[in-house]
C-alpha cells in the first residue's frame, strides 16, 4: 500500500476526518458518563442544533446516512404507505433496498429534473386510485444537495411543501450534503428548512469532515415521538453516543461545517471550470455544490486508473 495514495475525485467519503473533529473526539474521551445519549456532549449538541435552526427541533444521533433516511421513513410510514422520491434518489438507488426492507413501504419514483422533484412530477402519484388495492402516499423525500450536485432553492422547497400540506404528506429532506447546500445558497438553516416547511431532516456530517455520524432532526416534533424506539430496533442507537455528538460540537464550532462546505464547493467549481476547458468534456448538470458530473471522452477515462473519478 502506498504511503500517500494519490488524491482522487471519486467521492467526498474518500477524505479523512478534519483534525478539529479528531480533537473534539479526544476531548470527549475522558472519564465516565451516561450512555445512550444521556451525556453532556449530546445535550450540548442538541442545543447547538436548536440554535442553528432557531427552532425547538428534536435531534437524534445515528451512525450513517442510510440509517438516518430509513429510520426517518420508518417512523412516519406504515407498510401500506409510500415514499415519493426521484429516480436518482439515494433512498432508491444507493441503499440496497433498505427503506423497503425496514419500512415495508413502496417507493414511488418520479423522473428527476436536474436531480430534483417538482410539484408536477409528484402530482401524478397523488391523482390515482385511493382504494385498498393501492399504496397510500405518505412521505415526500427530497435530497439537498441533490445526487446530481444541484441545489433546491427555498421557493422550490416551499412549492413542494405546500403540495405536501394540501395532501397531508410529510416532507423529508435527505441532507447528506446539507452543509454544501447551505453554503451554496448562503442562507441559514431556518430559512432553508423551518421557513420552507420541511418536517424531518437527515442531517449529514460524514461527507463534510466528520469521522462518522449523522443526525435525524424533527422540525415537526410531533412526528418523532416514537423515533427512539424505531432507532433502537433499527440498530442505530449508539451506546457511547458522546463520540458522535462531540463531533457535531467540533463541526459547528467556529462554523467549521460552513468553512469545509464552502471550500469543497469552490474546489468543485474550479474542477468544473477547468474540466470544461478540455475538448470533449461536457458538464451534465450545473456544479452548484461539491459534485461535478461530466460526459468524458473514452481516452480520458484511462486517467481514472490513477486518479479515481
Amino acid at each position: 500500500m502506498e504511503a500517500h495514495p494519490p488524491r482522487g475525485f471519486g467521492s467526498d467519503n474518500h477524505s479523512g476526518a478534519h483534525p478539529s473533529i479528531i480533537d473534539a473526539i479526544t476531548e470527549a474521551n475522558t472519564g465516565h458518563t451516561t450512555a445512550y445519549g444521556g451525556d453532556p456532549w449530546t445535550q450540548r449538541a442538541t442545543q447547538e442544533f436548536r440554535r442553528l435552526f432557531d427552532h425547538p427541533v428534536d435531534v437524534h444521533m445515528v451512525m450513517n446516512g442510510t440509517g438516518a433516511n430509513v429510520l426517518a421513513a420508518a417512523t412516519v410510514c406504515r407498510s401500506f404507505e409510500a415514499i415519493i422520491a426521484t429516480d436518482t434518489s439515494h433512498m432508491h438507488s444507493d441503499e440496497c433496498g433498505a427503506p423497503e426492507k425496514f419500512t415495508g413501504s413502496k417507493i414511488l419514483l418520479c423522473q428527476n429534473e436536474s436531480g430534483k422533484l417538482t410539484p408536477a412530477s409528484i402530482l401524478k402519484h397523488l391523482q390515482g386510485p385511493t382504494d385498498q388495492h393501492w399504496v397510500k402516499p405518505r412521505m415526500i423525500s427530497i435530497t439537498q444537495s441533490t445526487e446530481c450536485g444541484t441545489v433546491y432553492t427555498p421557493d422550490e422547497i416551499k412549492a413542494i411543501s405546500q403540495l405536501a400540506r394540501e395532501h397531508k404528506l410529510v416532507l423529508h429532506m435527505d441532507g447528506a450534503r446539507i452543509s454544501n447546500a447551505i453554503a451554496s445558497l448562503d442562507i441559514g438553516l431556518k430559512e432553508m428548512i423551518v421557513d420552507c416547511g420541511v418536517d424531518i431532516v437527515s442531517f449529514g456530517g460524514t461527507k463534510n469532515g466528520m469521522l462518522y455520524g449523522e443526525a435525524v432532526v424533527f422540525v415537526n416534533t410531533s412526528l418523532g415521538e416514537t423515533f427512539p424506539y424505531t432507532r433502537k430496533q433499527g440498530m442505530q442507537l449508539v451506546s457511547k453516543m458522546r463520540f458522535v455528538s462531540s463531533q457535531f460540537l467540533g463541526f459547528f464550532k467556529d462554523n467549521l461545517w460552513l468553512d469545509n462546505a464552502r471550500h469543497a464547493n469552490s474546489m468543485a467549481s474550479l474542477l468544473a471550470e477547468q474540466a470544461c476547458s478540455i475538448p470533449g468534456i461536457e458538464l451534465q448538470y450545473p456544479a452548484e455544490s461539491n459534485e461535478v458530473f461530466a460526459r468524458v471522452p473514452r481516452p480520458i477515462l484511462s486517467l481514472a486508473e490513477k486518479w479515481r473519478f
